[in-house]
Protein backbone atom coordinates (compact mmCIF):
# COMPACT_ATOMS: atom_id res chain seq x y z
CA UNK A 1 0.00 0.00 0.00
CA UNK A 2 1.12 3.50 -0.57
CA UNK A 3 1.86 5.77 2.33
CA UNK A 4 4.72 6.62 4.61
CA UNK A 5 7.00 3.97 6.15
CA UNK A 6 7.46 4.49 9.86
CA UNK A 7 9.26 2.60 12.60
CA UNK A 8 7.30 0.17 14.74
CA UNK A 9 7.97 2.43 17.71
CA UNK A 10 5.50 4.91 16.17
CA UNK A 11 2.63 2.40 15.95
CA UNK A 12 -0.11 3.41 18.41
CA UNK A 13 -0.24 -0.05 19.98
CA UNK A 14 2.23 -1.21 22.63
CA UNK A 15 2.35 -4.81 21.39
CA UNK A 16 3.46 -3.76 17.90
CA UNK A 17 5.48 -0.73 19.04
CA UNK A 18 7.62 -2.86 21.34
CA UNK A 19 8.09 -5.50 18.60
CA UNK A 20 6.47 -8.17 20.79
CA UNK A 21 4.96 -9.76 17.69
CA UNK A 22 8.24 -9.46 15.80
CA UNK A 23 10.46 -6.97 14.00
CA UNK A 24 9.37 -5.03 10.97
CA UNK A 25 8.02 -1.63 10.10
CA UNK A 26 4.67 0.04 9.58
CA UNK A 27 2.98 2.06 6.89
CA UNK A 28 0.90 5.12 7.62
CA UNK A 29 -1.30 4.71 4.53
CA UNK A 30 -2.57 7.30 2.12
CA UNK A 31 -6.12 8.14 3.19
CA UNK A 32 -7.92 6.86 0.10
CA UNK A 33 -9.52 3.56 -0.97
CA UNK A 34 -7.03 1.00 -2.16
CA UNK A 35 -5.82 -2.56 -2.24
CA UNK A 36 -3.36 -4.12 0.16
CA UNK A 37 -0.86 -6.29 -1.71
CA UNK A 38 0.93 -9.39 -0.54
CA UNK A 39 4.47 -8.43 0.48
CA UNK A 40 5.88 -11.85 -0.46
CA UNK A 41 4.99 -14.92 -2.49
CA UNK A 42 3.76 -17.92 -0.57
CA UNK A 43 0.67 -19.41 0.99
CA UNK A 44 -1.95 -17.18 2.55
CA UNK A 45 -2.05 -19.16 5.78
CA UNK A 46 -4.34 -16.75 7.65
CA UNK A 47 -6.78 -14.26 6.22
CA UNK A 48 -9.03 -12.05 8.30
CA UNK A 49 -10.59 -8.81 7.08
CA UNK A 50 -8.19 -6.76 9.22
CA UNK A 51 -5.02 -8.87 8.91
CA UNK A 52 -3.30 -11.62 6.97
CA UNK A 53 -0.23 -13.85 7.15
CA UNK A 54 1.71 -15.10 4.14
CA UNK A 55 4.29 -17.86 4.60
CA UNK A 56 7.01 -18.31 1.99
CA UNK A 57 8.33 -21.69 0.85
CA UNK A 58 11.31 -21.27 3.23
CA UNK A 59 8.92 -21.06 6.19
CA UNK A 60 9.26 -17.35 6.88
CA UNK A 61 5.98 -15.61 7.54
CA UNK A 62 4.93 -12.00 7.24
CA UNK A 63 1.95 -10.50 9.08
CA UNK A 64 0.18 -7.47 7.62
CA UNK A 65 -2.21 -5.85 10.11
CA UNK A 66 -4.59 -3.28 8.62
CA UNK A 67 -5.00 -0.58 11.22
CA UNK A 68 -5.06 -0.80 14.99
CA UNK A 69 -7.99 -2.34 16.87
CA UNK A 70 -9.73 -2.86 13.53
CA UNK A 71 -10.73 -6.36 14.62
CA UNK A 72 -13.53 -4.54 16.45
CA UNK A 73 -15.09 -3.58 13.10
CA UNK A 74 -16.09 -7.24 12.57
CA UNK A 75 -14.97 -7.08 8.96
CA UNK A 76 -16.82 -3.86 8.15
CA UNK A 77 -14.93 -1.74 5.64
CA UNK A 78 -12.79 -4.58 4.28
CA UNK A 79 -13.25 -6.69 1.14
CA UNK A 80 -11.28 -9.92 0.86
CA UNK A 81 -9.73 -10.42 -2.57
CA UNK A 82 -7.93 -13.73 -1.96
CA UNK A 83 -8.64 -17.06 -0.27
CA UNK A 84 -7.10 -18.36 2.92
CA UNK A 85 -4.98 -21.43 2.27
CA UNK A 86 -4.27 -20.54 -1.33
CA UNK A 87 -1.07 -19.45 -3.02
CA UNK A 88 -0.42 -15.75 -3.47
CA UNK A 89 2.23 -13.94 -5.47
CA UNK A 90 4.16 -10.95 -4.17
CA UNK A 91 2.23 -7.87 -5.25
CA UNK A 92 -1.11 -9.67 -5.62
CA UNK A 93 -4.11 -7.87 -4.05
CA UNK A 94 -5.32 -9.48 -0.81
CA UNK A 95 -7.70 -6.97 0.80
CA UNK A 96 -9.48 -3.81 -0.37
CA UNK A 97 -10.08 -1.09 2.24
CA UNK A 98 -10.32 2.63 2.84
CA UNK A 99 -7.95 4.00 5.48
CA UNK A 100 -9.93 7.26 5.62
CA UNK A 101 -13.05 5.32 6.63
CA UNK A 102 -11.08 3.50 9.34
CA UNK A 103 -9.84 6.82 10.67
CA UNK A 104 -13.40 8.24 10.53
CA UNK A 105 -14.38 5.40 12.92
CA UNK A 106 -11.86 6.77 15.42
CA UNK A 107 -9.26 4.06 14.74
CA UNK A 108 -5.70 4.35 13.53
CA UNK A 109 -5.17 3.10 9.95
CA UNK A 110 -1.43 2.54 10.58
CA UNK A 111 -0.41 -0.91 9.32
CA UNK A 112 2.32 -2.92 11.00
CA UNK A 113 4.15 -5.33 8.68
CA UNK A 114 5.89 -7.94 10.82
CA UNK A 115 8.53 -10.60 10.14
CA UNK A 116 7.13 -13.47 12.21
CA UNK A 117 9.45 -15.69 14.23
CA UNK A 118 12.58 -13.81 13.18
CA UNK A 119 15.62 -14.74 15.28
CA UNK A 120 17.39 -11.94 17.22
CA UNK A 121 20.17 -11.55 14.63
CA UNK A 122 17.63 -11.25 11.83
CA UNK A 123 15.53 -8.84 13.88
CA UNK A 124 18.41 -6.38 14.13
CA UNK A 125 19.13 -6.64 10.41
CA UNK A 126 15.46 -6.18 9.55
CA UNK A 127 15.22 -3.08 11.72
CA UNK A 128 18.36 -1.66 10.12
CA UNK A 129 17.02 -2.26 6.60
CA UNK A 130 13.80 -0.26 6.95
CA UNK A 131 13.75 2.73 4.62
CA UNK A 132 11.57 5.33 6.32
CA UNK A 133 9.58 7.84 4.33
CA UNK A 134 7.20 7.77 1.37
CA UNK A 135 6.49 4.33 -0.10
CA UNK A 136 4.56 3.06 -3.09
CA UNK A 137 2.52 -0.13 -3.03
CA UNK A 138 5.30 -2.11 -4.73
CA UNK A 139 8.24 -0.75 -2.74
CA UNK A 140 10.30 -3.05 -0.50
CA UNK A 141 9.60 -2.14 3.13
CA UNK A 142 12.46 -4.11 4.69
CA UNK A 143 14.87 -6.91 3.90
CA UNK A 144 14.89 -10.23 5.74
CA UNK A 145 18.16 -11.90 4.73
Amino acid sequence: MAGRAIGLDRVPDAVFAQAMVGPGAAIDPVREPGEVLSPISGILVKLKPHAFVVTATDGRGVLVHLGIDTVNLDGGGFVLLAEEGGPVDAGAPVVRWNPAAIEACGLSPVCPVIALDADPASAAAIAASVALGPVSADDRLFTWA
